[in-house]
Parts: C-alpha cells; structure tokens; sequence
C-alpha cells in the first residue's frame, strides 16, 4: 500500500515557478519499487499526464508541453518525489496529483490506469 499526500500548490504569477511536493508512505515494499507520475487536471478538462519517473531514478518522461520547463526528481531516503515547475504560464493551471505504481521497468507509464495510488491533489493558479 502507499499513501501520497502532495504539497507546495499554490498561486504563482505567470514566468514564475513553484516546487510540488509527494510524500509517499509505503508499506510492505520499499519506495524504490514505484514509479511515480504527476498527472493535472484543469477545470472543465481531462486528466492529463505531465511527467514521471522510475523506480531508480534514472528514467523520466515529459510530455511536450512542459518539456523544458518542467522536471521531476525524487529523493528516496525521504520517500519524496518533487515537481519543479518553472517559466508558468496561466494553462498550467490545475489540480496536480501524484500517482505510484509498483513497476521495475525502466520504462514509465503515462496512462493513469496503470497507476494504482492517488494523492489528493494540489491546487496550482497561475496569474497572467
């Protein structure tokens, strides 16, 4: 089971950046079993997928509309992925959620079935 409580939403003026935060509370496995995504929802849209990362790290993948602006990185002697979000603009505005799913691969999904934890989501308002 894992347990994913997100922080740092909050409002950004555009050009601005802001860090997510995931806390990830495991149990049964070690928090280098999950690959962890972050996925955002905008009002009156689809959830979306934005980026992820695998279980060692050393493989992520961005989707095109934050490439280069967004990164994500993971710090597992404290059981916490980061979203670094930079140069905002206002469409990056949206509920952002992490999601775990247990995957050794050193590929990572950006299909949110394939993940099996949600956090709760963090809100992030981006002025123009």
């Amino acid at each position: 089971q894992v347990q994913l409580v997100e922080s740092g939403g909050g409002l950004v003026q555009a050009g601005g950046s802001l860090r997510l935060s995931c806390a990830c509370a495991v149990s049964g496995r070690t928090f280098n079993s999950y690959a962890v995504a972050w996925f955002r929802q905008a009002p009156g849209k689809e959830r979306e997928f934005v980026v992820a990362i695998n279980w060692s790290g050393l493989g992520t993948y961005t989707t095109n509309s934050v490439k280069g602006r967004f990164s994500i990185s993971r710090y597992d002697a404290e059981n916490t992925v980061y979203l670094h979000m930079n140069s905002l603009m206002p469409e990056d505005t949206a509920v952002y959620y992490c999601a775990a799913d247990l995957n050794y691969s050193d590929h990572v999904s950006r299909l949110d079935y394939d993940y099996d934890f949600w956090g709760q989501g963090a809100q992030v308002t981006v002025s123009s």
